[in-house]
This record gives structure tokens, sequence and C-alpha cells, in this order.
């Protein structure tokens, strides 16, 4: 969610500037985006699919985040002459590395789920565990986090209707990403109408 945030702020930014100077915004021009495809296509199977998720241990789902994971490093890697993907790759690797370092899965902190699910659903989780089979989180107190830092510890304001959870790499790759878009590619002047 807040990538998608910061995707829409930063094409919304980016055009406002472009036009603000007379200039035609261009969104970044990316090389290797099969790399993109291919990244999300493990995470799909595993977390949004309903019909092969089910068919997946924990320690295959766990595979496909993280091979999700380095694929999309990978895409990162190739496009870092563009601007602000140096945060965005960033972002990635501290994703990566907490991932990893928590046996393969993103860990949330109790005191994130908390404050986004009622005590009910909370006293039917147990520690260590899978949220659920559609989630990339496994629930851990934060004394049991590698890395807890870059685990997802952060949740938006209670006024907002969609309750989430994302961590310091999440930031990080949201920057990135509304930065680039924000710049976009090389602008091009528009002619003013009174120009032939």
């Amino acid at each position: 969610m807040i990538l998608l945030l910061s995707v829409v702020s930063g094409s919304l930014a980016g055009l406002g500037v472009a036009r603000s100077k007379g200039h035609v915004w261009h969104p970044p021009v990316f090389s290797s985006v099969w790399l993109v495809f291919l990244g999300f296509l493990p995470q799909w199977l595993a977390f949004y699919l309903p019909s092969t998720r089910r068919l997946l241990t924990d320690s295959q789902a766990s595979a496909c985040l993280v091979v999700s994971q380095i694929l999309l490093l990978g895409f990162a890697l190739a496009n870092l002459r563009l601007s602000g993907m140096i945060f965005l790759t960033f972002g990635l690797g501290c994703n990566l590395a907490v991932i990893l370092a928590n046996g393969g899965f993103m860990p949330l902190t109790v005191e994130a789920a908390t404050s986004l699910v009622s005590q009910t659903t909370m006293n039917s989780l147990s520690i260590g565990e899978r949220i659920s089979s559609a989630s990339k989180d496994i629930l851990l107190s934060g004394s049991q986090i590698f890395l807890p830092w870059l685990a997802d510890r952060f949740v938006p304001p209670h006024f907002m209707p969609y309750r989430f959870a994302f961590s310091l790499g999440d930031i990080f790759i949201s920057v990135g990403a509304f930065w680039m878009l924000l710049n976009g590619s090389s602008s091009i002047s528009v002619l003013n109408s009174g120009e032939t």
C-alpha cells in the first residue's frame, strides 16, 4: 500500500512539476523489465493465487518470497542509473536481509500486529507462525527478531481506513519510487502556442 501511494503521488507530482516548467513528463525508461514480471510471479503463486498457495508448504512459500526479492533486487541494480533507484535498491536490500535473517519470511512485531487486528484474532495467532497462508509475515516478539529495526513494525495512523504494517525497507523503496517518478526521464520542452 505504501508503495502504491508513492507511485501515485510521485507520478502526479512529476506531472505537476513538469507542467509548471513547460515540459512534458515522461515515466522513467527501465531496462530488464522482464525481471519485474519474473520477480512477482513467485509471490503471486505463493501468496495471492488461492489455488496454488494452499498447495505450497511454508518452506516452499518462503523460497518463493526469497527468490522474488532477489529478482526484484536484480532489476533495481540493473536500473541503478535512474534518479531515486539507489533508495529503492537499498530498501529491497533491507527487506531481503531481514527476511533471510528470520527464516525466509518478513517478521511482524507483536506490537504492530496488535494495532492491526482485534484481540480475538491476536489470541488465535501463535508466535513464530505465519499470520495466514496469504501472508508473507511471521509473528515474532521484538526479542526474537534478528535485525528488528528492519521488521514490519510501522503502522499508519488510526484514522486511515486501510490497515497494514510496513518496514524501514518499504519506506526506502517508496521514497525511491516517488523520487524516480517525480524526476521522470528526460523532459522535452513543450512548444508555446505562439511559437511556430
